[in-house]
């Protein structure tokens, strides 16, 4: 069910909210959280309430969509309500705020938050400087940011580093747990010999290959090398090198001296997917904050200038 309030209030809003849950069942029961989704003017904001509503499923929420207009039109809140099968297993308020009003979304969404639940907010698109410092970040105790959306990614991963608060995290990070999982099981198995350098290949633009190099430096402690071109990861060791790569059916082959290759098909992560995983930890990621200090310590000198 989808209702639409077009040049409303917040009061005419909350009333609805209510009348929804009076008439159709307690809309709110079991939500564990409320998540707000903070985009700008032209920024999409279905494909983010899409993923959503699949996360939803495993932590059914309120979600706050904040979509700020133009602010050269006369000030104005449109509302949308989602419920029930347009909502996942969460209830969607869309707030679409115009002229001055669009300066002023955190005031416009504290409404609306559940009481006694953590907020988590995410950026889709575009993410502040400092989350943290944000209007909206600072109602949340979990701020969620995708360093894929920036222009440049390492100058995106340089901020978020400087700028980190406890209860920051990116999307990029969350891409990249198959990897990691799969790099750590391997270095379990024998022979337990010492890692002494590695290499990072991959897409010169891509955040998550830039934390993966930073997550070995940092936990490793051992120089890293970070080039552009095919996906790779290279470990060495003194009895020879352990590899992790895609062949051509996209299928992780892991390459170890003396022992049949490994292979383990891992799909690629969409939005969905690892917003869910995001939502499923709401306490502080400190080894993120590791690879990202880490990322500062990797050789890039073999990288295009």
């Amino acid at each position: 069910m989808i209702l639409d309030l077009p040049d409303t209030s917040t009061q005419e809003v909350s009333k609805q909210l209510v009348r929804l849950r009076e008439t159709g069942g307690a809309v709110t029961l079991g939500r564990v959280l409320t998540l707000i989704i903070s985009a700008d003017e032209g920024e999409p904001t279905e494909s983010s309430i899409e993923a959503t509503n699949a996360a939803s499923r495993e932590h059914p929420c309120r979600v706050i969509v904040l979509a700020r207009g133009s602010r050269s039109e006369a000030t104005r809140l449109d509302a949308q309500i989602r419920v029930g099968g347009d909502a996942g297993a969460s209830e969607v308020v869309v707030l679409r705020l115009y002229g001055e009003l669009a300066d002023h979304g955190a005031s416009v969404v504290v409404p609306f938050l559940l009481p006694d639940t953590p907020v988590v907010a995410w950026w889709p698109g575009i993410a502040p400087p400092v989350p943290s410092a944000d209007k909206v970040g600072r109602l949340a105790t979990r701020r969620i940011t995708d360093s894929i959306a920036s222009h440049d990614p390492v100058a995106t991963l340089a901020l978020r580093r400087t700028g980190f608060t406890p209860g920051d995290s990116d999307l990029a990070w969350s891409r990249i747990t198959p990897w990691r999982a799969l790099l750590a099981s391997a270095l379990d198995q024998p022979p337990f010999e010492a890692i002494t350098s590695a290499v990072v290949t991959g897409p010169e633009d891509s955040a998550g290959i830039d934390l993966l190099a930073g997550w070995l430096r940092a936990q490793l402690d051992v120089p890293v090398v970070r080039r552009s071109g095919s996906f790779e990861v290279r470990l060495d060791r003194a009895g020879g090198a352990l590899t992790l790569e895609f062949d051509q059916n996209s299928t992780a082959v892991l390459v170890r001296p003396g022992q049949p290759d490994g292979r383990v098909a891992i799909r690629r992560r969409g939005v969905a997917d690892c917003l869910a995983e995001e939502l499923r930890r709401l306490d502080d990621d400190e080894v993120y904050f590791s690879a990202l200090g880490g990322v500062s310590d990797v050789d890039r000198s073999e990288m295009p200038a």
